[in-house]
């Protein structure tokens, strides 16, 4: 299970094996411009730059490894800034100790001598920068993972609902905002009246309804009616500018549905939207 879960924790920092694979030669050929001031392209050269992009792509390598490992045993979500500072505290040293050994091995193999101080005292200076930009590379490729995984979730967060949860005895049931006919107050509660002329009670006021359900299917003809527009067969005037509402077919008598004068505007505006 560890080594599936250690297998893909790499994809959080994808594409960073092909980044560094192309990076790492441009950051060897930029540190030879700084370190030499007499470049001459013979086969030390070539020598000196190929050793040395090898150790690159080790040093790399070894930093990649700490950091997946530390993705298991420090996850950022304990202790950010311990977690930051660790890795980059750690990887830097380790890389520097990696670099400095090899280089002192291959001083002593081909030279027979230790590396000059100059590679500790300006070299490694130089590469110890590039460690940081790396762990800059992969602790900025995490919380950017992170942050799509937060705007993929309020995405999903921001999905409409299908219909109104109601109860009936010990069930919860789920009623589409499509086979709803109207909201309406009954004393202390919500009616809700399907199309199969069920009715069911809701806990939550009207104003809390109407926030919930869509306001281009659902009209607030008053305080007490919350109507879905299958229902509505058309409407009349009548006095001081009001408006009745009439229904399609032969339902239960509702309480009003007598719509304002402030309201009449509103409403022809949504049950005709195009006339």
């Amino acid at each position: 299970m560890k080594k599936t879960q250690l297998a893909r924790k790499p994809v959080i920092y994808h594409p960073d094996v092909l980044v560094f694979l192309l990076a790492i030669p441009l950051i060897n050929a930029f540190n030879f411009y700084l370190t030499y001031s007499n470049i001459k392209l013979n086969s030390f050269f070539f020598t000196r730059f190929v050793i040395d992009l090898l150790q690159g792509y080790a040093a790399w390598w070894i930093v990649r490894w700490m950091i997946i490992q530390l993705d298991e045993k420090m996850p950022y979500s304990e202790n950010p800034s311990k977690r930051i500072t660790t890795q980059i505290f750690s990887t830097t040293l380790v890389g520097l100790l990696f670099i400095a050994l090899t280089t002192e091995i291959l001083s002593l193999l081909v030279k027979n001598e230790f590396a000059p101080l100059d590679f500790y005292t300006k070299d490694l200076f130089i590469i110890s920068v590039w460690f940081l930009v790396i762990n800059g590379y992969y602790i900025g490729m995490y919380f950017f993972r992170e942050w799509q995984k937060s705007i993929s979730s309020s995405k999903t967060l921001d999905v409409k609902p299908l219909g109104i949860l109601v109860k009936k005895g010990n069930k919860s049931l789920l009623i589409h905002f499509e086979e709803i006919l109207y909201f309406v107050v009954d004393g202390d509660y919500v009616q809700l009246m399907d199309n199969s002329k069920q009715r069911y009670l809701m806990d939550l006021s009207l104003d809390k309804i109407e926030k919930k359900v869509s306001p281009s299917d659902f009209f607030r003809i008053n305080r007490q009616v919350l109507i879905h527009r299958q229902v509505i067969k058309g409407f009349r005037r009548i006095e001081n500018g009001k408006l009745m509402v009439e229904l399609d077919k032969e339902e239960d008598p509702l309480p009003d549905l007598t719509i304002s004068r402030t309201k009449a505007p509103s409403f022809r505006a949504w049950f005709l939207p195009y006339a």
